[in-house]
């Protein structure tokens, strides 16, 4: 993004919507991506002709070689600029970070941003670990067998032994994980759940156990993101991203310089040095969930608490509804629902609504500024933004 950019022609994100998450039997990947769409142009008071760009994540279940202009031709849509993208989890955030470059730049006036897949019901369960172990190192890590739990479980098992965090404080942020997605209709997972729940729950790789991670479901969730002249027009013009960053530093765990600091450090701090405020300054975040352990690593990483203190201020409620950082306030991926790319992209779909006023008994009182985060592979790929309403 242009440095010095002035607020007046900050990119806006106009339009905000997304499917239901979970089971969605006789669901289509095409069907999702125009479900999620449709209800962000809604939002935003376009029309499909409105839009002149699209950026569209992957499907593992119906992988199209170019699903941007495939997802663009189902809609309508005939853009001066389309793009796919794979970034894993970050893939939402970067769409969006690209989409503000195009916009700011002038290359583009509307640009909808769109990412979805139906892994629950549309892909089997060999189908998908074998997809997913493709993301290990293909001569020293693939070979040995691991999938992406035990690579998570590796990075826990070394941060628990050097900060002293605990199992009972993982399983808290799956417990307020839980709490947020019984406030949310379009939840996967709204039944309360307890400590005592996560931990007697079974081990999938130590010590992060099934209740530690992700969901797997079916869904869909967009954006429109537009010039700030364009914005003018739209139902709601009030977002506007301030900043945004990535950091990189490794593909595989095995090539990993530390497990237990990532590029979501750096991606952090360029964004947020970007906007021009601190982690301080943050009303409400979400940051991405594919594990408990996730979470408490970016928290401390990109400076929302010292290293080895997010475990015990998470067990105090800091993460809740009412708490010092309300984060994933819809549930995250632990229990709001994870198809993807998708599952990164309602982090922001869901901070949209928060700072409109419009995330109903969710909703963070006077939420101002919003921290968005992204994860990709394991640990790998990060990308962070800076929304607030203006």
């Amino acid at each position: 993004m242009p440095v010095g950019l002035s607020l007046s022609r900050r990119a806006r994100l106009t339009g905000a919507g997304d499917t239901p998450f979970g089971e969605i039997r006789g669901s289509s990947v095409l069907g999702l991506h125009s479900q999620a769409a449709r209800a962000a142009l809604a939002d935003a008071g376009l029309a499909p002709g409105d839009v002149d760009g699209v950026l569209c994540a992957y499907s593992l279940v119906e992988p199209h070689l170019m699903l941007s202009s495939v997802v663009a031709e189902y809609l309508g849509i005939r853009p001066a600029y389309s793009l796919g993208m794979m970034l894993g989890g970050a893939t939402g955030c970067a769409m969006v970070m690209q989409a503000a470059m195009l916009v700011e730049s002038g290359r583009c006036r509307h640009v909808l941003v769109v990412a979805g897949d139906n892994r629950l019901t549309g892909m089997s369960r060999d189908a998908a670990v074998a997809a997913l172990a493709r993301v290990g190192h293909p001569q020293f890590e693939v070979p040995y067998g691991p999938n992406i739990p035990a690579y998570y479980g590796l990075v826990a098992s070394r941060y628990l032994h050097e900060y002293g965090a605990t199992p009972e404080q993982l399983a808290c942020i799956s417990v307020t994980m839980r709490q947020h997605a019984a406030l949310h209709p379009g939840a996967h997972m709204r039944a309360p759940i307890t400590v005592a729940d996560v931990l007697a729950s079974r081990m999938i790789s130590s010590p992060l156990r099934l209740l530690d991670c992700c969901l797997v479901s079916d869904g869909a969730a967009a954006a429109v993101v537009s010039a700030a002249d364009a914005a003018v027009g739209t139902r709601d013009s009030r977002v506007a991203l301030l900043g945004a960053g990535q950091g990189h530093t490794h593909e595989h765990v095995s090539q990993a310089p530390s497990l237990t600091d990532f590029g979501c450090r750096q991606a952090a701090s360029r964004a947020l040095g970007e906007a021009g405020v601190t982690p301080a300054d943050v009303d409400v975040a979400e940051i991405y969930d594919s594990f408990t352990i996730t979470l408490l690593i970016e928290l401390e990483s990109m400076g929302f608490f010292p290293k080895g203190e997010a475990g015990p201020a998470i067990a105090g409620g800091a993460l809740a509804l009412g708490g010092a950082l309300p984060t994933n306030t819809h549930g995250g991926l632990l229990s709001f629902g994870h198809s993807g790319a998708a599952g990164g992209l309602t982090h922001v779909v869901e901070a949209v609504r928060q700072l409109r006023g419009e995330a109903d008994a969710r909703q963070v009182p006077d939420a101002r500024l919003a921290f968005v985060h992204g994860d990709g592979g394991v640990l790998s790929a990060h990308c962070s933004l800076v929304l607030a309403r203006v």
